[in-house]
């Protein structure tokens, strides 16, 4: 098994040569918007941004050196503002931050076309979306994939076999349960308690193999370091019937790798049904000066909690006056005001 962990949602990266021909397998290009700039990092050139289902590409179409590839789960927060330019007129500009290898980035993409308020609406429709089937890519222990015996089938989501008698490895006894093989995923429950169960992904899977346990012959699976480094172990029984869920799960898993499905179905829709992406009052002039830029203290307080470096320690709430409810403790060197004021005064 040859499966190459799925990167695209999952990070930031700069330049990638001829990214417009770069899409992997299982990624689709939902969405195109042309005249685009990448104000921050490539002011003055025309590019074109893609949607799809993993992330946002961004590209100069006049240097086609020049590119950014902003995966989903990096994305922290993301807004769009009404700018007047004194050489564009009123447009708009997306502004992205994210987070990628433990530093922060901070994107400006300004509509270099007439005012548009739908122009970015499909990067939001998508990305909601992509946060909302995170069942298709990631691990699931205990979760409410199962209810009263049914597994919660997902869309496009087919069940191929359902195999009874299935003893999951993973505690000294064993546990007795149901195993369910589906276009997209390997499913495991309990008989006696369904939130005792397990939703794993063929994305997510490094290796598929028959070895002996102290049980006996099991099938075992491992998972990618994205999926947790876990070894999950079965015994099915008789060992014919386990030699056939074995090579049937080698050919569902090895189908899926060829055309992998992600999750996010999309149709973008008419004009007349698409909501503006934003409510703001005001208007400013667009430019690179630190204060057209997301409030910095802000975004570090984001970026330092969304990074691996930052601190997940939880800490106590409190009651804050300034706001008239209780709120969890700031950390060191942050006051209310520097949260609040998302975007500068100035």
């Amino acid at each position: 098994m040859n499966q190459k962990p799925v990167w695209e949602d999952r990070e930031v990266k700069f330049d990638i040569p001829s990214i417009y021909k770069t899409i992997r397998s299982g990624e689709l290009i939902l969405d195109i918007l042309d005249a685009v700039e990448d104000t921050k990092g490539n002011s003055g050139d025309c590019g074109r941004i893609l949607v799809t289902n993993l992330r946002v590409i961004w590209y100069s179409i006049t240097s086609h050196r020049f590119s950014l590839s902003i995966g989903y789960s990096c994305i922290l927060t993301m807004n769009t503002k009404t700018v007047v330019s004194k050489v564009r007129g009123t447009t708009q500009a997306l502004y992205i931050l994210s987070v990628g290898s433990n530093s922060r980035f901070e994107f400006i993409f300004t509509n270099l076309t007439a005012v548009n308020t739908k122009h970015f609406a499909s990067i939001f429709d998508v990305y909601r979306l992509y946060q909302g089937s995170t069942i298709y890519r990631e691990l699931k222990l205990r979760s409410s994939v199962v209810l009263s015996g049914q597994l919660q089938v997902q869309p496009q989501e087919q069940i191929f076999n359902t195999i009874n008698g299935v003893w999951n490895l993973s505690s000294d006894q064993g546990n007795l349960g149901i195993l369910i093989l589906s276009n997209v995923r390997i499913v495991w429950y309990a008989e006696m308690n369904n939130s005792f169960n397990i939703s794993l992904p063929y994305m997510q899977i490094a290796s598929l193999r028959i070895r002996e346990s102290k049980y006996g012959p099991a099938l075992v699976i491992q998972t990618l370091e994205t999926g947790g480094s876990y070894v999950l172990g079965f015994r099915i029984d008789p060992s014919e019937r386990l030699g056939d869920v074995y090579k049937e799960l080698l050919s569902l898993h090895s189908v899926y790798t060829e055309t992998p499905v992600f999750g996010v179905f999309y149709e973008a829709p008419a004009d007349a049904e698409r909501a503006p992406t934003e409510s703001v009052d005001d208007v400013e002039e667009l430019d690179s000066t630190a204060g057209s830029e997301i409030n910095s203290k802000f975004t570090a307080y984001l970026a330092d909690a969304g990074t691996t470096g930052g601190s997940n320690v939880k800490r106590k709430p409190f009651y804050c006056k300034e706001l008239g409810f209780a709120m969890e403790s700031l950390k060191d060197g942050y006051t209310i005001k520097d949260l609040w004021d998302v975007l500068p005064s100035q």
